[in-house]
């Protein structure tokens, strides 16, 4: 579709704009509300993406949504990823680009899609929005805290709709279900939350090779500290500082406790929050393993991964309630209230709530209620998307925004400072400031690499 898209203020209206082809699954959609499927006119009427960074998220979402959306341009720095994305998904016909600027500088562009490595979300985020556009960006959306206060503070002055690629938000029958029977007391006062993420790998010393011709990796690394690219042959896939292995390094992401974190506890904190836990954390204490050693919270050794594999931290909330996020049990959330607890993951929802529904099943909209009455259809990547499109065009907040994520995500930062620095940590929840510690909080922000610092802040 085209809109003129245009810097802050934000465009005052959006076109009604919808999707061509049906939906890949049975739609689930409120009384009195059309499916994006359903309010199909015409070709025009689709949605005109661009991409930042084109590997296998950007690919799997751009499948899910393919309904509505029609891929214009592609920027990524791998060539390589960027024509395969184009040829795939486009036919060969979008615009590709090293420097994701030249995405945002289009006027026919209204929604973005940010799927790059964790250190490049929140610089493209922050320019997009204010470039007038409407972003989904995968998870997380910050590397620190202050970050996260930066993008909530862009994301209020330009009113941009950004929707977080936390798609467990969009699984109706098993996370949105629990948060149903949460919010309908299924399970009475919550005591403790549990999120299991699971542990990350270590590696050996990978060595230095040569950059590959169709990759920039100076651009790669952007707002990151410069250093030699790495990578090695291993059985699974290559042990590498790139692509998908950036996870297991601080430099670039937060390990398991903001890839996994951001999903479990997410559900946790949303849990909480329908239990009417709105406070934020009072404090975090725990231990961790990891595969280096550190020095002041930083790794001594640079190459290897580095972020924690094991680790158990306890999160305290006001009136007693404790969050646990652990690497040593079943993959996911338990929610344990004083009526009864429930468990769920991405494979099932169990707990005697849950058989209790036999008898006793949810209100009629109890799951309507929990999903702020948005429509609901397809599976949950698919419906996170069709979500977020039902968002542009309404300008309603989507079931994942900027600021419900960030309060989550304070948590696994959080998480994270205290096992690099290896103690525990105070927090100030209004302040958003780590308590007596000075050496922590200096790790609430990052410095960005000259040349790559975010434009227009």
């Amino acid at each position: 579709m085209t809109h003129s898209a245009k810097n802050t203020p934000r465009r005052s209206f959006i076109k009604s704009t919808v999707a061509a082809g049906a939906a890949a699954s049975v739609p689930v959609v409120f009384p009195g509300r059309k499916t994006l499927a359903q309010e199909t006119s015409s070709k025009n009427d689709r949605f005109s993406v661009g991409v930042i960074g084109a590997g296998g998220m950007a690919n799997g979402n751009m499948r899910a949504a393919k309904d509505w959306i029609d891929i214009v341009a592609i920027a990524d720095v791998d060539s390589k990823r960027a024509e395969k994305m184009n040829q795939d998904l486009s036919g060969g016909k979008a615009s590709t680009h090293e420097d994701y600027r030249h995405v945002l500088e289009r006027k026919d562009i209204d929604v973005i899609h940010v799927a790059t490595p964790d250190h490049w979300h929140t610089k493209p985020l922050v320019e997009a929005m204010l470039a007038g556009k409407d972003i989904y960006c995968e998870k997380p959306l910050t590397l620190t805290i202050d970050e996260g206060k930066l993008i909530r503070r862009v994301q209020q002055q330009t009113g941009s709709i950004v929707q977080v690629g936390t798609q467990q938000r969009s699984t109706f029958h098993l996370f949105v279900k629990a948060m149903a029977m949460v919010a309908d007391g299924r399970v009475g006062k919550i005591k403790q939350v549990s999120a299991a993420i699971g542990g990350a790998p270590s590696s050996p010393s990978i060595p230095v090779v040569d950059v590959p011709e169709h990759l920039n990796w100076d651009r790669w690394l952007g707002p990151a500290p410069k250093v030699d690219y790495r990578w090695m042959e291993a059985e699974k896939r290559g042990h590498t500082n790139c692509h998908y292995e950036f996870r297991w390094w601080y430099e670039y992401s937060g390990g398991k406790l903001t890839d996994w974190g951001a999903h479990h506890v997410d559900i946790a904190t949303w849990a909480l929050q329908l239990n009417g836990q709105t406070a934020g954390p009072l404090g975090i204490s725990g231990e961790s393993t990891h595969p280096v050693d550190f020095k002041d919270g930083v790794p001594v050794q640079g190459d290897r991964y580095n972020t924690a594999t094991k680790f158990k931290f306890s999160v305290d909330f006001p009136g007693g309630t404790v969050m646990t996020i652990r690497n040593d049990t079943d993959n996911g959330v338990l929610i344990e209230g004083d009526q009864g607890r429930i468990f769920v993951n991405r494979g099932k929802l169990v707990g005697k709530p849950v058989d209790d529904l036999a008898d006793n099943p949810l209100p009629e909209d109890a799951i309507q209620k929990v999903y702020k009455n948005l429509p609901m259809e397809g599976n949950e990547r698919k419906a996170h998307w069709a979500c977020f499109l039902n968002c542009v065009k309404s300008r309603q907040e989507p079931i994942s925004d900027v600021h419900s994520h960030m309060k989550m995500l304070n948590t696994c930062h959080l998480a994270g400072i205290a096992a690099r620095l290896d103690r525990s940590l105070k927090w100030d929840d209004d302040a958003e400031q780590i308590v007596g510690d000075d050496q922590a909080n200096a790790m609430l922000a990052r410095e960005y690499r000259a040349g790559y610092e975010i434009e227009g802040v």
